[in-house]
């Protein structure tokens, strides 16, 4: 059978995405809604399409999956077990966080039982999967990742007048009281600690004064992105609460399951488990289950491991490592002339970033320009032509 074909994603408009990025990626017209990321895989709620047949990618891999997942990977997860995606961040995204596998099956069975439907507002659990995922930077791009070390969580509490009163409660109760304290208290507490808060850095943040190092600029950006009603969105108080990354081009963020984060700013590769499990923690209008939350937070201090890629051999491509089992994802960089050779040992999804290509297997060719894709079988010896400096990145499994 065939092993190399040509598809095509489907766009995701919401709200927090920006106007320009993806619709110049893929050379499309851009309309008055935003667009926010690019799906690339056989997740049901959005699968890609093979644009020679217009089939779905995963009624295409449900025909013969042990032929085009590989044995081995079809054994293990019976589906293509990874969903790419290329995002742009312009408003905040909200805190978040994901269960471990075994969370997953547990709550989506409870909530089975309990016969919510999967696309009720107030469900937490959409499928049975976990949802590990890896982000590579296309831009500056700057995200929460984890809570503050110790030591620089006190300092940002002693520091932040309105929040002073907290460091008692973390010295007390550790991260997982201080947490829960602030979720857990009414809205006249949340309204006496953060009102006067946005109401000194705001001014600051409108006149430019901030720097996005400070927790000051992302909690003034936080109010006027989410809190338009005048009610205080909860969430604020992770951004003093979470280390602030900048990412650079190139370089990867890895988000285990129960590390709380948020994308806060940028465009990025994203590659994660196939699932669509996130329980909420704030800076959101959608369903915040708190008790819910708590289960599955990992309340320690986060050391953030901002990762370079490892290159390979053949000087072209640059594999970003995980833990996690389902997926892989990788950057190749060809220069005018160059040649990637590779046999994929499972499904494999390629985009063109910048420049042009000339994909071949067997004795089949597809010329891939920049925003186009492509899906790879299991078992295919391909080669990547380069006709102009190019960077593609690429998903698979390990």
């Amino acid at each position: 059978m065939p092993k190399l074909f040509s598809i095509q994603g489907k766009v995701q408009n919401y709200a927090w995405g920006g106007n320009c990025y993806i619709p110049d990626l893929l050379s499309i017209s851009a309309k008055e809604k935003p667009y926010a990321e690019y799906w690339l895989g056989a997740h049901v709620n959005a699968p890609a399409v093979l644009t020679s047949t217009n089939t779905s990618l995963s009624e295409f891999i449900q025909d013969c999956p042990k032929e085009i997942l590989g044995a081995k990977i079809e054994s293990k997860f019976g589906r293509l077990p990874f969903l790419f995606k290329v995002l742009d961040v312009n408003d905040m995204l909200s805190i978040q966080v994901h269960p471990t596998k075994v969370e997953a099956e547990i709550g989506f069975a409870k909530e089975n039982e309990l016969k919510i439907p999967i696309t009720a507002p107030h469900r937490n659990y959409k499928d049975d999967n976990h949802k590990p995922e890896i982000m590579v930077a296309l831009s500056e791009f700057w995200l929460l990742h984890g809570f503050l070390p110790e030591a620089k969580l006190k300092e940002i509490l002693t520091n932040t007048v309105e929040l002073k009163r907290l460091v008692s409660t973390f010295e007390k109760d550790g991260y997982k009281g201080l947490y829960q304290s602030v979720m857990e208290e009414s809205e006249k507490g949340t309204e006496n600690t953060l009102r006067p808060l946005i109401e000194r850095v705001l001014p600051l943040y409108e006149s430019g004064k901030l720097d996005k190092a400070s927790p000051d600029y992302w909690a003034a950006k936080a109010y006027k992105t989410f809190c338009q009603d005048g009610k205080l969105d909860k969430g604020i108080y992770s951004i003093y609460f979470f280390n602030i990354i900048k990412v650079n081009p190139g370089e990867a963020v890895f988000q285990d399951a129960g590390i709380p984060h948020a994308y806060m700013e940028g465009q990025n590769m994203e590659l994660m488990a196939n699932s669509d499990n996130v329980l909420r923690g704030g800076l959101t209008p959608k369903h915040v289950d708190v008790p819910e939350l708590l289960k599955h937070v990992a309340f320690e201090e986060t050391h953030p491991n901002i990762m370079k890629g490892e290159l390979q051999a053949d000087g072209k491509e640059k594999i970003y490592k995980s833990p996690a089992p389902d997926f892989e994802l990788s950057k190749i960089e060809l220069t005018t002339g160059d040649v990637y050779s590779h046999l994929s040992g499972t499904a494999e999804i390629l985009i063109v970033l910048d420049g042009e290509v000339t994909m071949i297997e067997s004795n089949k060719e597809l010329r891939r320009a920049r925003g186009e894709s492509v899906f790879i079988a299991a078992e295919a010896q391909y080669e990547i032509k380069a006709a102009s400096n190019a960077v593609l990145y690429k998903a698979t499994a390990p």
